[in-house]
């Protein structure tokens, strides 16, 4: 059992706001076997009421429930608690689990948490962001959209979007929400709470399965939201692994705060096989091999949702390094070019440079729906 652990244990973090059906969606997950090899942190055990899922309470902050799901709450610092789950699963005392999920607290920005597992000298050697799963209330949606910025980061942030009291929503406001959802973040997948099919385990790994399908049908720009806006870059010829690199490592180091999230599928030269890349505001995540490309459709696309950043400065960008090749814009990394078409690249970035090399054949492999093979 303990072999089976991961070397990074994959974290999905669960957010939404206020009232939007977190909890629920949550003690719907818990009791589903797909969970039963999970650890989750919530903000507080006796709101998910997850009494009649009890086999055994480990202490105070800590239960074991029916499925083999490990839950515990946060006692002070995120990062503690998550030292401790790990601690206890080196020392056997819980359940050897190999998936973490996390609940936010309605009024969280996401980026703190996902910057948890990067910053800690502990955590990043140990977990991994596997991806953010969003919860929006159909009924409250779209004005909690219209009057907090945090529920629209949620939403931008998001992997996958789960759309909830659709079953008590007017049809006219779901299709206007589904719309305004679509424009703040065309790459995530929107599901229903209310299908009974819901997919725990898609969601768990809805970082991974990257939306490509929404990646490929999207190719124009969208109108701002309260500054946040969405475009797609797309790429007829193969990129330039290294200069594309470069590039996408000195625009987050640089504009990081309000690039809320970069996302594409990469067709790179000398690479048969697509590469999935995304990144959430600083944090880059390893470049990972698609099994095969999601359609007949070859060329690179990369989708950005930034705040306060005209698309057409990153496009003017971006053009310039994929015209460079690898020796020039080395060269521009090494002299810490900053003044790179509009001022949009920064200074140099050695680590997250690192998170950039070239992906290998041994790396995770997934194919089209997100799954493994």
């Amino acid at each position: 059992m303990v072999n089976d652990i991961p070397a990074f244990t994959p974290v999905t973090l669960l957010t939404g706001f206020l009232g939007s059906g977190k909890t629920t969606l949550l003690r719907r997950l818990l009791a589903d076997p797909a969970f039963g090899d999970t650890a989750v942190i919530i903000n507080e055990l006796g709101e998910v009421g997850i009494d009649h899922l009890l086999v055994e309470r480990l202490d105070d902050h800590m239960v074991l429930l029916k499925s083999g799901c490990v839950c515990c709450t946060v006692r002070g610092e995120l990062a503690a608690a998550m030292r401790d789950l790990l601690s206890r699963r080196e020392r056997g005392a819980v359940p050897p689990f190999r998936r973490l999920v996390i609940e936010s607290t309605g009024l969280a920005d996401p980026f703190p948490v996902l910057s948890t597992l990067k910053a800690d000298p502990v955590l990043r050697h140990h977990f991994r962001s596997a991806g953010v799963v969003t919860t929006v209330d159909a009924v409250n949606g779209m004005l909690q959209l219209d009057r907090h910025i945090e529920s629209v980061r949620q939403v931008a942030i998001a992997d996958a979007i789960v759309l909830t009291k659709t079953d008590i929503a007017e049809a006219a406001v779901v299709a206007r929400l589904v719309a305004q959802l679509g424009t703040l973040n065309p790459s995530a997948p929107l599901l229903s709470a209310a299908e009974a099919s819901l997919d725990a385990a898609f969601l768990l790994q809805s970082g991974s399965a990257g939306g490509f399908k929404a990646i490929e049908e999207f190719t124009v720009e969208t109108a701002a939201h309260r500054g946040i806006s969405a475009f797609a870059i797309i790429v007829d010829e193969p990129l330039d692994w290294t200069a594309f690199g470069i590039w996408l490592t000195m625009l987050l180091n640089r504009h990081g705060e309000r690039i809320l999230r970069v996302k594409g599928i990469l067709a790179l030269a000398g690479e048969e096989r697509p590469v999935a890349i995304h990144g959430v505001q600083h944090l880059v995540h390893a470049p990972t091999h698609l099994g095969h490309w999601p359609s007949e459709d070859h060329r690179s696309r990369v989708v950005f949702i930034v705040e306060g950043i005209e698309p057409e400065s990153i496009r003017r960008s971006f053009a310039t390094f994929n015209r460079l090749g690898t020796a020039k814009a080395n060269s521009y990394l090494d002299k810490n070019q900053c003044g790179v078409s509009a001022g949009l690249a920064g200074e140099r970035a050695p680590d997250m440079k690192a998170e950039f090399q070239r992906p290998h054949g041994r790396a995770q492999t997934i194919n089209q729906e997100g799954r493994r093979s």
